[in-house]
């Protein structure tokens, strides 16, 4: 990568099998829209504007330090996708999905609000979810400025009531979102500890958290701890799993399953890929 600091920002050239809005809009992060200046959201309690341009991808309103710091792992710019993606196309329904989706990367985000996200998105979908997180970052969220809010810590949902959580309208889920910020206050759930302990351990102790079953715990540690070896099972990838992968994933993928899953799952969701499949829909649900 090149980066060269100009009056709107940063401008990083040399970024590989990335798209940008395929990335942002496929499922995995929900405080992302698009907008007449590119794509704008909030991560780690910093507001981005990202652009694609002829010269590469500008980072408004951000330094070269913020980059370092918190875009690049964002983003898992430091993961050789070109060379994950060429291990991919040794299988013929992964190289479909490649080829018609090149360029999704898996967003390494904050691993508190990956569980909280993933526990709003259950039973829901996509406009849904990201209206119940905007109205939770606006109510309890730092403000940044220009109408941008950080999400709320775990500290700060722990001392809130059910009632509190009405405006976010957001049902049964209100009581999880309580648990589980309860449980990450008071140390019982060590969030850090997720990224490095036995995957095993780490289901299990995401599971402790009234409402999160194996999915929520899956798209937690895959989106919120790096742990790309984990594999969320949703509707969609239990479809793929039972018509193109009875006897399980292809050896190509192993370590790399959460990736090889969100190519798959975009692709099926959106993409008819033989007249044995029934036509998709064209809503976009939630995980």
């Amino acid at each position: 990568m090149n980066k060269t600091i100009t009056d709107d920002g940063l401008l990083v050239g040399g970024i590989t099998c990335f798209n940008e809005a395929l990335t942002l809009d496929c499922g995995q992060a929900f405080r992302w829209s698009e907008t007449n200046d590119g794509w704008h959201g909030v991560a780690f309690g910093k507001p981005l504007t990202l652009k694609k341009t002829d010269d590469g991808f500008l980072f408004s309103g951000v330094s070269e330090d913020e980059f370092n710091n918190i875009w690049n792992g964002y983003f898992d710019f430091d993961t050789d996708y070109a060379k994950l993606c060429d291990s991919f196309m040794s299988d013929e329904y992964l190289k479909k999905a490649v080829e018609c989706y090149p360029g999704i990367r898996i967003l390494n985000q904050d691993t508190w609000e990956a569980l909280c996200s993933f526990i709003i998105s259950q039973n829901n979908n996509i406009p849904r979810i990201k209206g119940i997180i905007s109205r939770l970052c606006e109510n309890f969220g730092e403000p940044l400025g220009s109408g941008d809010f950080a999400f709320p810590s775990a500290d700060r949902i722990a001392a809130l009531t059910e009632n509190d959580l009405a405006p976010l309208r957001s049902g049964f889920r209100a009581k999880y979102i309580l648990d589980a910020a309860r449980k990450v206050a008071c140390g019982e759930i060590r969030l850090d500890s997720l990224k490095t302990i036995d995957i095993d351990d780490a289901r299990y102790e995401l599971m402790k958290i009234k409402g999160v079953g194996p999915k929520v715990a899956e798209c937690t540690l895959l989106y919120g701890c790096g742990r790309k070896e984990a594999f969320p099972v949703d509707v969609w990838v239990k479809r793929i799993m039972g018509e193109l992968y009875p006897s399980g994933l292809p050896e190509c993928v192993k370590g790399y399953e959460g990736v090889a899953q969100q190519y798959l799952f975009h692709w099926r969701r959106t993409v008819s890929a033989d007249n044995s499949w029934s036509a998709v829909p064209t809503d976009k649900s939630g995980r």
